[in-house]
């Protein structure tokens, strides 16, 4: 992942993505420098579009959120209501004394 990163600074700096170039930004924040991945990522990157690229990836984030963020608030209540029962089991728990054998067998 740090090659990719590598490759987006450079990016974001408008320099050059070169074999060279990523190297130099890998060494710089201290990573072993795989040479031939290197090479790959910066073949791989010749014809992409980094900004269309990362444009559509955050595009493609929000959607795939919007399912997780829609299931949230279902499982609140329930949540919130399991929450009480606990901490009346840890009140009387605590009171007796029996669940500090538990913590300590």
């Amino acid at each position: 992942m740090e090659y990719v990163y590598a490759a987006l600074i450079l990016h974001e700096a408008d320099r050059d993505i070169t074999e060279e170039s990523v190297t130099n930004v890998l060494e710089a924040a201290g990573t072993d420098v795989d040479e031939s991945r290197v090479k790959a990522l910066v073949a791989t990157l010749e014809d992409v579009d980094i900004d269309e690229a990362v444009a559509e990836a955050a595009v493609g984030a929000p959607a795939t959120a919007t399912p997780a963020e829609e299931a949230e608030p279902e499982e609140a209540p329930e949540e919130a209501a399991e929450e009480p029962e606990e901490e009346e089991e840890d009140e009387d728990e605590g009171a007796t004394g029996e669940g500090l054998g538990e913590l300590f067998g």
